[in-house]
């Protein structure tokens, strides 16, 4: 696992859900696409894309933040879930980042509106080429795309 990320003591933890389209991964894509949200007006980096995932509560395992938040978030359960990264934010964050498979058929997903403002399925260029993606998500994006996370 990677660790980069700035110097300084950790002040929050996070954890972040990357999923594939199910027919995608299916038909072995070479260019999947991946479930991004936008996020509400309402939260911190508004409408931002950005995969689900969150903040970790005391006494949840980055796991259980993982699911949980992808639940809030989209309204979908996740399984085989697996930590592919680790790293800091300049915000002093310490972020957990999941691959994981979809476990609810992508026509059932539903965000919630207070957090979330849209779902897409978009591919990792794509993402990383979005002027409005949060930034955050570059180093991760970056690795995927040149292999060197699975």
């Amino acid at each position: 696992m990677d660790s980069s990320g700035p110097a300084g003591p950790v002040r929050r933890r996070g954890a972040v859900v990357v999923v594939a389209h199910p027919g995608d991964e299916r038909r072995k894509a070479a260019d999947p696409r991946f479930l991004v949200i936008r996020r509400s007006a309402k939260v911190i980096a508004p409408r931002r894309l950005c995969f689900p995932g969150g903040g970790i509560e005391p006494g949840e395992s980055p796991e259980q933040a993982a699911r949980r938040e992808f639940f809030e978030e989209v309204g979908g359960t996740v399984r085989n879930l697996r930590r592919v990264w680790q790293n800091v934010t300049p915000w002093q964050v310490r972020l957990d980042w999941f691959r994981a498979e979809l476990a609810s058929p992508p026509e059932s997903l539903r965000f919630d509106p207070a957090e979330v403002e849209e779902i897409l399925w978009i591919t990792l260029a794509g993402l990383l080429a979005a002027p409005d993606k949060l930034d955050s998500n570059a180093p991760f994006l970056k690795k995927m795309i040149a292999g060197e996370i699975g």
